[in-house]
């Protein structure tokens, strides 16, 4: 997870604070919408030359991560 960690940054000056892949900006919710949408790892990369597949994992073992804090309170 570290190491996935390590492809990540938050800069308040990119794409107003998202997370990003390092050194792009392309937003972690970017590639997860992407994925959702049904574009498979070999199109994003197709598509997206500066990514590797290790950024595809980083965000996803990002939104995992964070999912995981995420506590629902009953109204």
């Amino acid at each position: 997870m570290e190491k996935l960690a390590s492809h990540i940054a938050i800069d308040p000056n990119i794409r107003f604070g998202k997370p990003c892949i390092k050194g792009t900006r392309i937003a972690i919710v970017d590639i997860l919408q992407w994925l959702a949408s049904g574009m498979n790892n070999t199109e994003i990369l197709e598509d997206y030359p500066l990514l590797k597949e290790e950024h595809i994992l980083a965000a996803l073992a990002f939104a995992a991560n964070r999912e995981a804090f995420i506590k629902i309170v009953a109204a």
